[in-house]
């Protein structure tokens, strides 16, 4: 972006891996609804600003992009992934009543209380994973020692999945999740092999119900009448496994690396552990690599943002990242201040479409922290942060390895 060309290319390019765009700061001064140009050759708006964001995302008018929305593609002709705009979960509703019917069935699930309950699970796993990591010796790959496995072992414990299938999640979520990598091809064929599994583990289920969540909506749907039908169990399914282990894997890999960068972070938890739930918060609200491209929603009629009215028919990208820096809203927001509190960050977005995993992901993080802090007290990088090598292409966000020693 420059004075003589007021087009922002996304994505954004960064000095080093864990840092934010320079030009995130000046979008939010001086051009805070900026026009977008994809990788597509499609354009689009860009927010960068807290209270623009937050009140886009809590409109109850306006939700992602639909397959039937002529919403602007991310990646070029003949890519996969989300430039399809095909969706994942085809017969689950984005917008009114029925999104908040399905939220209702679901988010039962993902209370403070459930998630409390799976902890214990969470820690043994971690620190059984953390062990064949230390005896496999330093360094090592945290994120594929723990940061993969873990999140996979919790979801799939959750809804039921065979966690030994977990490297052929990790293709379906990336086929589906990276706009640069897989053709369209590629994509659909993945998503039909999603499909299959799922429909298949749900008849598994029906015939030899347990007391995962899968089993539980099914049961519901017996005994009220009202329940999921069976095309929303399929889409809940996958969407649920998609979005309740990548994300957090690539989020355990970066919450590391950030807290390793610089060595008093690390060296601040361990002489008080109580900051660990702030810190994560923190890490959260810190992340300048949530995905390059933000969260989308599209615009179904006119909608004004600081004076300008954006047309019915825009696809807005909200820079939640960018959001979670700015000054307006946050003291000294570039520093991490691991003690934040309160910490009102947008990383998992805000009103009806927020994070429904929110409270298993933070669990999740803290559960990591504790384990390694504990366990591993003398953890470091094993290479400069200038060599860590973010992914390109997955909307998501994350680092290609983390390597450690101690």
């Amino acid at each position: 972006m420059s004075q003589n060309d007021p087009t922002v290319r996304l994505p954004l390019p960064t000095d080093g891996p864990l840092d934010p765009p320079p030009e995130w700061e000046l979008l939010r001064g001086r051009c805070p609804v900026a026009t977008v140009e994809l990788p597509s050759g499609d354009t689009g708006t860009l927010l960068t600003r807290y209270d623009h964001i937050k009140a886009l995302l809590s409109d109850p008018r306006f939700s992602r992009p639909a397959p039937e929305d002529d919403s602007a593609r991310i990646a070029p002709e003949g890519a996969g992934g989300v430039s399809t705009n095909s969706g994942m979960s085809l017969s689950l509703q984005s917008n009114g009543e029925g999104h908040q019917r399905w939220r209702r069935h679901v988010g039962k699930y993902f209370t403070a209380r459930r998630v409390t309950a799976l902890r214990p699970g969470m820690e043994e796993m971690a620190e059984t994973l953390i062990d064949a990591m230390v005896q496999s010796g330093s360094p090592a790959d945290l994120k594929a020692a723990l940061g993969f496995p873990l999140p996979v072992y919790v979801i799939c414990n959750l809804l039921g999945a065979p966690a030994e299938d977990r490297d052929r999640f990790s293709y379906w979520s990336d086929a589906f999740l990276n706009v640069s990598r897989y053709s369209v091809a590629e994509t659909g064929a993945a998503h039909e092999d999603f499909v299959t599994y799922m429909s298949e583990l749900i008849a598994a289920k029906r015939a030899e119900p347990s007391e995962d969540l899968i089993s539980t909506l099914i049961e519901e749907s017996r005994a009220e009448g009202e329940g999921l039908t069976d095309l929303e169990l399929r889409d809940t399914g996958m969407a649920l496994l998609v979005a309740g282990h990548e994300t957090t894997a690539n989020m355990i890999g970066k919450m590391v690396a950030m807290l390793l960068a610089d060595r008093t972070r690390w060296d601040s938890l361990l002489a008080d552990p109580s900051l660990i739930r702030t810190a994560v918060d923190e890490v959260l609200r810190s992340d300048a690599n949530l995905g390059g491209y933000g969260v989308r929603r599209y615009l179904t009629e006119d909608y004004e943002v600081d004076g300008a009215v954006l047309p019915g028919g825009t696809t807005v990208f909200c820079g939640l990242s960018a959001a979670n820096r700015d000054e307006r809203v946050f003291a000294d927001p570039d520093e991490m201040d691991l003690t934040r509190s309160p910490n009102p960050h947008l990383t998992f977005g805000a009103g009806a479409h927020s994070c429904l995993g929110q409270s298993l992901a933070r669990t999740e993080l803290q559960v990591v922290l504790e384990v390694l802090l504990h366990k591993l007290p003398s953890l470091d990088l094993a290479v400069p942060v200038a060599r860590l090598r973010q992914i390109e292409g997955l909307t998501v966000g994350g680092l290609r390895e983390v390597p450690v020693r101690w």
